[in-house]
């Protein structure tokens, strides 16, 4: 069995490395790095994409597939970044969904820069993947819903693990004394 102490982040890259871009998502995922990087800042990823080499966008799909694998192996939890661009991909987020609720049993940890506080989780549906919709219907996956927010992302990684998961069947979110804790409130 691997060893599981990085944090696996997904999004919408929309084909582009470019973090201006208007179908990427990719910029919430710079965004984490520079929050670790900062020594202005408490927030400590451990990024699953960097416990391996990388893949260039020239990579056979095979490759980038093993590679994904490998990076979700190895981690205790996902980083779902959801935003209105996430519904849009086709491939790459409902695989690393499929393969981290269905083989890993790691729990998702759905962000979004969209919103304050997640206090109806179920009302954000029309932005989840398919395959997230099903995982969620059928109490196969572990999800927490939170806002994209520093304090809070960087609770929920420490926190969610498999043998922690978040409660709800799929549709968890914080409490008001939480968010009040995260000085949301």
């Amino acid at each position: 069995m691997a060893y599981r102490s990085g944090t696996y982040v997904a999004f919408h890259a929309g084909g582009t490395t470019d973090p201006t871009a208007p179908n990427s998502d990719i910029k919430y995922y710079n965004l984490l790095k520079g929050w670790n990087a900062s020594s202005r800042h408490e927030f400590r990823l451990t990024d699953s994409h960097e416990k391996t080499s990388a893949v260039r966008d020239t990579s056979l799909k095979a490759t980038l597939a093993a590679r994904l694998r490998e990076r979700l192996n190895n981690s205790k939890n996902m980083l779902l970044i959801i935003t209105r661009n996430t519904i849009k991909d086709r491939d790459w987020v409902p695989y690393e969904i499929t393969y981290a609720v269905d083989t890993c049993g790691i729990p998702i940890i759905a962000a979004y820069p969209d919103f304050d506080i997640i206090r109806k989780p179920a009302d954000l549906w029309g932005l989840w993947p398919i395959c997230l919709k099903d995982r969620i219907n059928n109490n196969t996956a572990s999800v927490i819903h939170i806002p994209y927010r520093q304090t809070v992302i960087n609770n929920a990684i420490n926190q969610f693990d498999p043998s922690n998961r978040p409660l709800g069947n799929g549709l968890g979110y914080y409490s008001n004394e939480a968010y009040r804790s995260f000085g949301l409130l």
